[in-house]
């Protein structure tokens, strides 16, 4: 398929108009993203946008009208509540989307099954022209590759769309530059499910009593049904592993500048005032203060980050919670996958090859008064998780569970072990649900302890380092070594040798640590090493 390039002049809207009329896929401006419209009461029509985009069919679609009067005209729903016109009257045309019960009009794959449909009137002289000349309602959602950022230019568009889709128009750029805020009024109370430029207070400052959805700051179920676009799936993504980091500004360079000193790939997305701080490739997104501007920059700045050569994790700024700022979190939390760091905390990992005396070092810091997570412990932990065994049986055999549905771990080694690409599969279903554990673990279990020391032997191989305020690595002689190894688990010395010999050298754990610990000696010698670096990292 050729995408056409269309100019937003009345020939080229009538092109498009004409492409909609005859079941097509038109990439139109609007003030919030680009979105991929078609004609929203034809299912057939529909359907392509989930195929050019590769969208999950449960995921529900935005219905795009001209005017207030398309509602009625479409018969678009069953009821249009008061303050649903009070809502209308105030914020359209504009960036808010309004859920109400669906008429029998709307497609199930409009709706995604659901028995509402969510309406929204946008304020792009543009949209509204593409809307009228195809004498129809458009269903539109960002005009991306599904998980990508949401793109806020033709050539965003261009970039994920070409030949999947038949015409883009190029509007210019994106006024707003998040989508709209998304407001159900088919519940008992108004309650938000995607934060916007339109804000909370906007909208109870009109109707009232307002709600916020528990999954607009949260990660919700995989299985769960949901009412809005954004809520579910991760989203916005750019090809390189997004982190947030929760913090003032001063902890924040400090932290990336000190991830970055161990790893060049790192790049930090940071406010204008911090970019002179970092030694880091940076991407700003405006002032801290300017909550308009940020919105406007985030997603071009998520999609900047794919140009920029060998970066492959991204350390974003986390913004406040309220207001605009609350559309700026809701994207970048579902962009780093729920993982947020907080600097409030302080994550010290701890690693070393095998026989280093890891376990010894984590007794003294527990001693010393952080709380110790094992890392081994909670992998063992993860693949207890039945979502996670599910997927593992898929993608190896059923052979890995018993009778009982239980995991039999000697035979997940025999089929994830055989080849570096299982090695790989396996690592992909867990460390995930690994990694999630020890946020929670670290953020809601540790009883108020704020130092925390992550014991986890494959910390750097799993990127638990990532999400460490430190890391401190355990070395010891090769006797020495040896001669634990062989205490441990009982192994013959030539076993002892070749387990050994798998371990990456001293250098590689050296050259990603920010301190040594040699465990050679004495104990007192150990605690005094800690200590040391207890005074230096403690918070």
């Amino acid at each position: 398929m050729n995408t056409l390039y269309l100019g937003n002049n009345e020939k080229d809207i009538e092109t498009a108009a004409n492409i909609i009329a005859n079941g097509g896929l038109v990439a139109m401006p609007t003030e919030t993203v680009y979105g991929l419209s078609a004609n929203a009461l034809s299912g057939k029509a529909v359907e392509k946008i989930f195929l050019a985009k590769g969208r999950p069919m449960d995921n529900p679609l935005i219905v795009h009208i001209a005017e207030i009067d398309d509602i009625e005209k479409f018969n678009l729903v069953s009821e249009f509540p008061e303050k649903a016109r009070l809502l209308a009257e105030k914020f359209w045309p504009g960036p808010l989307t309004i859920i109400m019960k669906k008429s029998d009009v709307i497609p199930v794959e409009v709706s995604a099954g659901l028995d509402t449909v969510a309406i929204r009137l946008p304020s792009h002289k543009t949209a509204r022209e593409l809307i009228k000349k195809s004498n129809t309602v458009l269903a539109a959602p960002s005009a991306n590759r599904s998980g990508s950022p949401s793109p806020t230019s033709a050539q965003h568009v261009m970039n994920d769309l070409s030949d999947r889709i038949d015409a883009v128009i190029d509007g210019g750029e994106c006024a707003v530059g998040v989508e709209s805020t998304v407001i159900t009024l088919a519940a008992d109370v108004p309650r938000i499910l995607r934060p916007g430029y339109i804000t909370l207070e906007d909208i109870e400052s009109v109707i009232g009593h307002t709600e916020v959805d528990n999954a607009v700051l949260m990660q919700i179920e995989k299985n769960a049904k949901v009412s809005s676009p954004g809520m579910k799936y991760k989203h916005y993504s750019p090809k390189a592993k997004v982190i947030l980091v929760k913090g003032e500004s001063k902890r924040f360079v400090d932290f990336v500048n000190r991830k970055y000193e161990h790893d060049k790939t790192v790049c930090a997305i940071c406010y204008d005032n911090e970019k002179k701080y970092l030694n880091s490739k940076c991407i700003t997104i405006g002032s801290e203060s300017n909550y308009i501007e940020q919105a406007h920059n985030l997603f071009s700045s998520l999609r900047d980050v794919d140009t920029m050569d060998d970066v492959k994790t991204v350390y974003a700024h986390c913004p406040k919670t309220d207001g605009i700022s609350m559309a700026l979190y809701n994207r970048l939390i579902r962009a780093a996958a729920f993982e947020v760091i907080d600097l409030s905390f302080n994550i010290v990992g701890l690693t070393g090859p095998t026989g280093s005396g890891k376990s010894e070092v984590a007794k003294v810091f527990k001693e010393l008064g952080f709380y110790v997570i094992d890392a081994d412990k909670t992998a063992r932990d993860a693949v207890k998780d039945r979502e996670v065994l599910d997927e593992l049986a898929k993608a190896f055999s059923n052979e890995i569970l018993d009778e009982n549905g239980n995991l039999l771990r000697k035979k997940l080694a025999e089929f994830a072990f055989s080849t570096q690409e299982n090695t790989e599969k396996l690592n992909s279903i867990t460390h995930p649900k690994i990694m999630s554990m020890i946020f929670d673990e670290a953020y809601k279990k540790s009883n108020g302890n704020k130092n925390i020391l992550l014991d986890a032997p494959t910390l750097f191989e799993a990127g638990a380092d990532k999400i460490c305020t430190t890391v401190i690595c355990v070395l010891s002689d090769s006797d020495k070594r040896k001669e634990r190894i062989i205490s441990r688990d009982n192994l013959s010395e030539k076993d002892a040798d070749i387990r050994q010999s798998a371990q990456k050298d001293d250098k590689f754990f050296t050259s990603k640590s920010d301190f040594v610990i040699h465990n050679n000696s004495s104990l007192d010698d150990l605690k005094s090493q800690a200590e040391k670096i207890i005074r230096k990292v403690t918070i």
